[in-house]
């Protein structure tokens, strides 16, 4: 107990600079982030030329795109100033946040400043074409302009595109992104601050994931959505269009490998395909149905195409033979087991070096035996949750944080709900429903969560009940760790270094109870941390003065995991899979050199969490 309530006070610590009104004197802002020596094996492999070259939306495919990233224009100016600024201070390399290494810049964006981009671009517009933009996350306010004409602007972390057509010229054209990212107040930032410590990292501004071109005739499909069904084995498949109508047909080719095992035609409000003997999505056959999809002019003619996949599977719950509630897949029971996975990058902090990069961690995972990661706080490329569905990766998903939160009285009765206001409110529940749509077809995702522990809690039940509605077909965990309200189908508590859980049969009946975060014991790896001249920390009094140490306490914790197993928890969550920053409780290092105790060592040990 003593060695919880010292990780419980250190957390608190960690949070007060966030959740109190304290004033201070003020100090002239730093202009730099921390400098760390730290580059992982693919970083020092990026250049202009490669920096992430990959297909941005795999499940929606067209082969008539642009690749923006490179290198561009930039400059910052105050955050008055609205005019485009007459002279341009270097160049960034995009899709590397202002403040990474990656970027070539490592500058702090500052809450009184705006980030501009620009870069020129040849085109040629196309007779019955319209061009669109798309950017795959910009931290946090922009605007776009196309040859000065203002295109519109965007505001949080989640895929956007504009209709460019109307601006675009023959030739070269102009393109100016100007943003401005506070990094405070009410904002949905996860882990960014503006002053680094402890679980809080350097911050993140300006472009941090793919912009590209993309071109589209007059009518297209704008989106689409999938839902399956194992037990019936069909895909069920909806499309928004531009330019057509709802009740124009789509035809669907449906394959596995190379042979086309179904296929369909039907309105775009909705077409079932029956698929016999299909192979379900799980884990361990991670099986994928390739989509080709074609929106019918009335004379039957394909005016678009595009080319997707989806996995049949069903999410579901059931009780056990003892009356406890358990996660199910295609309706059998399965035990969720994966770590807390926040995603950062010594060299492009929120953003992974490179598509290789980010599939390796996964993988690792997967030779490590676990079946799922818990995605902290933070929305990944649509090509991270791509390498889940082919690897066969369950997905715990959070909705990126804010502070306002109420007191954090994890699962005590009576909680009490932060206050709002409806401005602040609406713009977390665009960002989460931005965050949702973006993901929505992926079947690696399975449960959703909308809430971390207290931060930024609040009108929990509207939030829970909405989410729930809104996705069906999967289960919601409204606030891992956080203050329990009874909505959704999951009951979550946090406890460090060993795992816990207050059972209350009669409150928690009707959820599943999981551990969503415990361990985080740390392990500094001389030559692999990120400031060896600060103290780096992990859970726990001490930090275990051996690595035989080390792995005696991770593999103490898994087997209180077990113990709690065989009472009604139904997963766990480690902390975590590698150190960030000054955090040193991963299972690798941050620059993913090394393995604290090795993959296969990691998974024979959690074989334990899979026996009767």
């Amino acid at each position: 107990m003593k060695i919880f309530i010292l990780s419980f006070l250190l957390c608190t610590l960690l949070l007060l600079p966030l959740t109190t009104g304290c004033v201070f004197a003020q100090e002239a802002p730093q202009s730099e982030p921390y400098k760390t020596a730290l580059r992982t094996s693919w970083g020092e492999k990026v250049n202009a030329e490669n920096a992430w070259r990959e297909y941005p939306r795999p499940q929606m495919k067209r082969e008539n795109w642009l690749n923006l990233n490179g290198l561009w224009d930039y400059a910052i100016t105050d955050n008055k100033q609205s005019e485009t600024p007459e002279e341009m201070e270097g160049q960034i390399l995009v899709p590397y946040a202002l403040e990474s290494q990656l970027s070539g810049v490592q500058r702090l964006l500052q809450p009184t400043e705006a980030l501009w981009y620009k870069r020129s671009v040849e085109l040629s517009p196309a007779s019955g074409k319209r061009i669109l933009m798309h950017f795959e996350a910009v931290d946090y306010d922009c605007e776009l302009r196309v040859n000065g004409i203002s295109q519109g602007t965007h505001r949080g972390g989640t895929p956007f595109y504009f209709d460019i057509t109307d601006a675009v010229n023959e030739g070269d054209n102009e393109l100016l992104l100007r943003v401005e990212d506070p990094t405070d107040d009410w904002q949905l930032r996860g882990k960014q601050v503006l002053e680094p410590r402890g679980i809080w990292y350097t911050r993140v501004s300006g472009i941090w994931q793919t912009v590209w071109l993309e071109e589209v005739p007059e009518a297209y499909i704008a989106d689409l959505h999938f839902t399956t069904d194992a037990a019936a084995g069909t895909i069920h498949l909806t499309a928004s269009l531009v330019g057509a109508k709802s009740d124009n047909l789509l035809s669907v080719s449906v394959r596995s490998g190379e042979d086309i095992v179904a296929s369909g035609t039907g309105p775009a409000s909705g077409i079932t395909i029956p698929v016999s003997e299909p192979i379900c999505w799980t884990p361990d056959t991670p099986h994928l149905y390739q989509l080709e999809i074609a929106l019918l002019s009335d004379a039957g003619e394909a005016v678009d195409r595009v080319s997707s996949y989806t996995g049949i599977r069903t999410v579901g719950k059931t009780r056990d033979e003892n009356g406890h509630l358990r996660f199910t897949l295609n309706g059998d029971i399965i035990f969720h087991w994966g770590p807390l996975d926040q995603g950062w990058w010594p060299d492009g902090l929120l953003t992974p070096p490179s598509d290789e990069a980010m599939r390796w961690d996964i993988e690792f995972l997967k030779r490590a035996g676990f079946n799922m990661i818990r995605k902290h706080i933070k929305m990944e490329p649509r090509r991270y949750y791509y390498h889940c569905d082919q690897l066969g990766m369950l997905i715990w998903q959070d909705q990126p944080s804010a502070a306002h939160g109420p007191k954090w009285t994890f699962l005590k009765e009576d909680p009490i709900d932060a206050e709002w206001p409806d401005e602040h409110h609406n713009q977390f529940m665009t960002e989460l429903e931005g965050m949702m749509n973006a993901l929505k077809n992926h079947p690696s995702i399975v449960v959703w969560v909308p809430f971390n522990e207290a931060w930024g809690q609040h009108r929990t039940l509207e939030v829970g009940k909405w989410t729930v509605e809104r996705d069906p077909s999967r289960l919601v965990n409204i606030a891992s760790g956080g203050n329990f309200w009874p909505v959704g189908d999951i009951v979550d508590f946090h406890r460090y270094p060993d795992p816990d859980f207050p059972f209350d049969e009669e409150r928690y009946h009707d959820y599943i109870k999981v551990v969503g975060e415990f361990g985080g014991h740390g392990y500094p790896v001389e030559g692999r941390l990120w400031n060896p001249d600060q103290k780096n920390w992990g859970y726990g009094k001490q930090l275990p003065k051996n690595k035989a140490e080390y792995e005696e306490r991770y593999r103490r914790t898994l087997e209180g995991l077990n113990e709690l197993r065989k009472a009604g928890i139904a997963a766990g969550v480690y902390t975590q899979t590698t150190d960030v920053e000054i955090e040193i409780n991963g299972l690798l290092t941050y620059d993913r050199a090394v393995e604290k105790i090795p993959a296969e060592e990691l998974h024979t040990m959690s074989r334990v969490l899979f026996e009767d």
